[in-house]
């Protein structure tokens, strides 16, 4: 049961990280979900937010992933709620009272304020999740390749995703025989 309180605690408060989105959060997501509660491993944590990338949806979903492992399906619908609920909440509140200060001279600042904000997280977001992806050249030259085409090209991302996912299968088959 304390690990259900403690997955409601450690979602709820990430959920609030989430600004610019679950990028945003990633960082403390790793410190939290691997470094002090020991709930996954960094590779496994990786895992789960490259499955949530790649699943239909939200792809911050994958919280429910690690709520199984702590705490099967109960702990899944913990983690969905704790994670999904304060944003939801907080997102409706804010935005009814950012409606009625649309002429405060404030809000411009405070905007492009958040913008950065938001911007900062996701670039440390990249930073932790490369270090923890990139192991090789190999890898950092198939990160490169796909961040080159993401920035240049109208190519959708669902392509990238499955040829590096079929190289990464590839890769393990020949390596593993």
């Amino acid at each position: 049961m304390k690990n259900l309180w403690d997955l409601a605690g450690v979602f709820a408060y990430l959920s609030l990280l989430t600004v610019g989105g679950g990028m945003a959060a990633f960082p403390e997501m790793k410190e939290l979900t691997v470094d002090t509660y020991h709930w996954l491993t960094f590779p496994e944590l990786l895992h789960f937010y490259s499955l949530g990338q790649l699943a239909p949806g939200p792809n911050m979903m994958m919280v429910a992933s690690i709520g199984v492992v702590v705490g099967h399906i109960p702990g899944a619908l913990v983690a969905l709620i704790a994670f999904f609920l304060p944003t939801g909440l907080l997102t409706f509140f804010i935005g009814r009272l950012w409606t009625h200060l649309a002429t405060w001279r404030w809000r411009p600042s405070i905007q492009a304020g958040l913008g950065s904000v938001a911007v900062g997280l996701v670039l440390a977001g990249a930073i932790i999740m490369g270090k923890g992806a990139i192991t090789d050249v190999f890898f950092g030259v198939i990160s490169l390749i796909v961040f080159l085409l993401l920035w240049r090209t109208k190519i959708n991302p669902a392509y990238p995703i499955v040829a590096s996912g079929l190289v990464g299968m590839a890769l393990h088959y020949f390596t593993a025989t």
